[in-house]
């Protein structure tokens, strides 16, 4: 295991390598587990509060369960992600941004949960920015497993309204933008990468962290008419694709496969972030789209068969979703990539279920 400290060095010694940023984060995987990141500490819980956004705090390990009950994973074929440290998040983060997430004021105004500033930091550290942490480390290490698979999935992350020094909108850390970091510091065969924001919101989070960078393509389908309406971090977008309200699945799907294929004509990445948020769907509360279940599974499909059909690596997160049907259809989205032959683990599906594996209750964290 590395020790985590804040350091670079040069991989082989030589002067000329790409500096390797030591991390505890890039975890070994067997060749029997799927390159799929989830862990309990995932899940939000803590005296009710959660209840008070709109988003469904335990839907990670809803997801987590409906495919372990679909019996395409168990407890040992997945990958249990490690939590960002500090020193992790000091790669991208500001110390400044960091010592302010000391403030649980600072935290209610991210989480838009208002109450959240009437409790103890310690509190709010343990049952809210852990399982983001959590959840962080899990989109590094998707990333790293993309490149090593072709393909990775964290079941959560996707935090895309942050940046290197500023939250908001339930994201507290920047995972997309700390995950690309990580790859282009460590793995020397990554110098460009483009992110395919699918959520209904827009990313002002990682466009604003590489607003001057031309290594990274930002391609981004949103409703113009919500939050965050951040005109400044809309100068970052390269594709930029804004729906009105109520956009159905037809003119959807029609503008993400043009679009995506547009882009991919444009810029030739080594790696694809998929923000995969769930949000655009009908009756959402928050996105204001109209897209079906079926709309987001095939959408889902169009972005990995794109991608794989031009042996691009792609790693997935899950991002918004406001109801409690989403951690379903993440689910049968999975599913079906699985079934189309877009994802798969052949060793995996080899290894039998272990007797006495862990309960629906504790995979689901303390909220259940």
């Amino acid at each position: 295991m590395a020790d985590n400290s804040n350091t670079f060095k040069d991989r082989d010694g030589g002067a000329d390598e790409k500096p390797t940023y030591d991390t505890s984060l890039y975890v070994d995987v067997s060749d029997s587990q799927w390159p799929i990141v989830y862990g309990p500490e995932y899940n939000i819980g803590f005296l009710g509060l959660e209840k008070l956004h709109p988003f469904d705090a335990g839907k990670w390990g809803k997801v987590y369960q409906f495919l372990k009950d679909a019996k395409m994973i168990h407890d040992n074929t997945v990958v249990k992600p490690q939590e960002a440290s500090e020193s992790d998040l000091l790669r991208v983060h500001s110390k400044e941004y960091i010592r302010s997430l000391k403030y649980s004021l600072t935290v209610a105004s991210i989480t838009e949960v208002p109450p959240v500033a009437l409790l103890p930091n310690m509190i709010v550290q343990w049952k809210v920015l852990k399982p983001m942490r959590y959840q962080t480390g899990g989109t590094i290490l998707a990333a790293k497993l993309a490149m090593e698979r072709g393909w990775g999935i964290n079941i959560g992350g996707g935090f895309h309204h942050c940046s290197a020094d500023r939250g908001g909108g339930f994201c507290a850390y920047a995972d997309i933008t700390l995950a690309i970091k990580f790859l282009m510091s460590n793995n020397s065969s990554v110098t460009k990468a483009m992110i395919v924001d699918l959520d209904a919101h827009q990313g002002n989070g990682h466009e604003r962290d590489f607003m001057e960078d031309d290594s990274v393509y930002i391609m981004d389908v949103y409703n113009r008419g919500i939050y965050p309406h951040d005109g400044f971090a809309k100068r970052a977008i390269r594709k930029k694709v804004e729906l009105s309200h109520h956009t159905e699945d037809n003119e959807y799907l029609k503008l993400v496969e043009r679009n995506l294929k547009e882009s991919l004509n444009e810029f030739h990445p080594n790696v694809i972030v998929y923000n995969a948020g769930t949000d655009i769907l009908d009756g959402d509360p928050l996105g204001r789209l109209s897209v079906t279940a079926k709309g987001i599974i095939a959408r889902d499909e169009i972005v990995f068969k794109i991608a794989r059909s031009k042996n691009i690596p792609i790693f997935m997160v899950t991002s918004g979703g406001y109801q409690r049907s989403t951690a379903r259809i993440i689910a049968d989205s999975v599913l079906n990539l699985k079934s189309k032959n877009l994802i798969g683990c052949p060793e995996a599906e080899r290894i039998p279920a272990p007797e006495g594996s862990l309960s629906r209750r504790s995979f689901f964290g303390s909220r259940r």
